[in-house]
């Protein structure tokens, strides 16, 4: 007898899609920078500080909406988000002035789309899966490996036809008509289903009867900075390289589209290795396969810098690739399985804020010591011993919140 299509994979392809949507807006502003700048008469620093206090912003909204989710649901957060995107593109594109384009496309934006975003989906994709559950959760981070990838070639086609004002209304307005059947038909916080996959009544009343565990508590355990910890080298690093990898590369010899192709394909491969590494993080122990990513990109760090030929150039862009993806979905399923599926959005929203806030560490410092040393080695050398450090505590974090205290 076949078994029956459990009704958890279709929150985590319609969690998929909407991250796609929300990621790829945030993750495609190079398409709109030069339009924005150019209409607007905005200098390349400013609109890049507008945009820094936007990464800034989306860090802090993260914590939020995992609270909000926790409190009222998925489908409230949703919706909300959704909202706040549509509200936000309509208000930068209608005025002109800095101050109003700093708190709608800054600030209001930002809100919107990480509302929008893994954070929110973390819990329920979370509560409806337990043996399964790292690749249902690599399964929704392949919407962020993915936006960047299906919406920055859709907006470079569009702008220059429509305008960036009018492309992004129309964006903003596909993303609510997507949502609003998702968040009411799909997005259902219930984790009653959960005995389909294969757990007995005992089993599952150990997992729903878990006690309770407070936020001020998770605070106190080691488990939790440890991951922060991770995130914020993660978000450090992938910046840093997403920021400066391309004048790197350019500033060692290698011609400009060579050196896009390179950073392009770590990316490409990332999409497909996202699904072996899930797999993977349901077989083996997820704090291994944590530490292994990080120390992976270590090496691949130190690496880059040394590259002098497009054949190593490629080999390390395909080997990076391979585990690009995965720090965010693993501390999520490592979080869930520590603390439990409660309180897994705030949880994962502050961790999260430590990436992001490593974001802007590492796309500010690489410039800041380029500028005043004159060679990339420092930053991103950097970034490896950070990497390594992030591995070696990775290594150290427990199965369960009993021995992680």
């Amino acid at each position: 007898m076949r078994c029956p299509w459990y009704f958890g994979w279709n929150i985590v392809i319609a969690a998929a899609l909407l991250t796609l949507l929300s990621s790829g807006l945030r993750m495609s502003m190079g398409t709109f920078f030069l339009p924005i700048a150019s209409d607007l008469h905005f200098s390349r620093s400013v609109l890049s500080g507008i945009i820094a206090i936007g990464m800034l912003f989306s860090g802090i909204a993260m914590p939020i909406a995992g609270y909000l989710v926790g409190k009222y649901g998925t489908r409230i957060v949703l919706l909300l988000g959704a909202v706040i995107i549509f509200i936000a593109t309509v208000w930068a594109s209608m005025f002109r002035d800095y101050w109003n384009f700093l708190f709608s496309f800054g600030i209001a934006l930002s809100f919107g789309t990480s509302f929008v975003g893994s954070v929110s989906f973390t819990p329920i994709v979370a509560s409806w899966f337990i043996k399964r559950r790292g690749l249902a959760l690599f399964i929704l981070s392949t919407g962020s490996m993915a936006g960047i990838a299906v919406m920055l070639p859709v907006f470079a086609y569009f702008i220059p036809i429509y305008g960036w004002q009018t492309t992004l209304i129309a964006f903003a307005a596909l993303l609510l008509i997507v949502a609003l059947p998702i968040a009411i038909f799909i997005m259902k916080d219930n984790t009653a289903q959960i005995t389909n996959l294969g757990f007995n009544n005992q089993e599952v009343s150990s997992i729903t009867m878990a006690p309770k565990i407070n936020l001020s508590y998770v605070l106190q355990t080691r488990p939790f900075w440890l991951l922060s910890f991770g995130l914020f080298t993660c978000g450090f690093s992938m910046n840093l390289l997403g920021t400066h990898g391309v004048p790197m590369l350019i500033d060692h010899g290698f011609d400009p589209v060579t050196s896009s192709s390179g950073i392009g394909l770590i990316g490409l491969v990332a999409i497909f290795s996202t699904l072996a590494l899930g797999y993977l993080s349901d077989i083996v122990e997820r704090k291994n396969l944590l530490s292994l990513i990080y120390l992976v990109r270590g090496f691949g760090f130190i690496a880059l810098v040394l590259v002098v030929t497009k054949w190593q150039l490629f080999t390390i862009a395909v080997l990076g690739g391979l585990v690009w993806a995965g720090t965010l979905s693993l501390s999520s399923a490592i979080t869930a399985d520590i603390y439990g599926v409660k309180i897994v959005g705030l949880l994962s929203g502050l961790t999260y804020l430590g990436h992001q806030i490593g974001a802007m560490t590492g796309s500010w410092l690489g410039g800041w010591l380029y500028d005043n040393f004159h060679t990339h080695f420092i930053a991103f050398g950097t970034a490896s011993v950070l990497l390594f450090i992030a591995a070696s505590i990775s290594f150290l974090l427990p199965k369960n919140l009993k021995s992680g205290r």
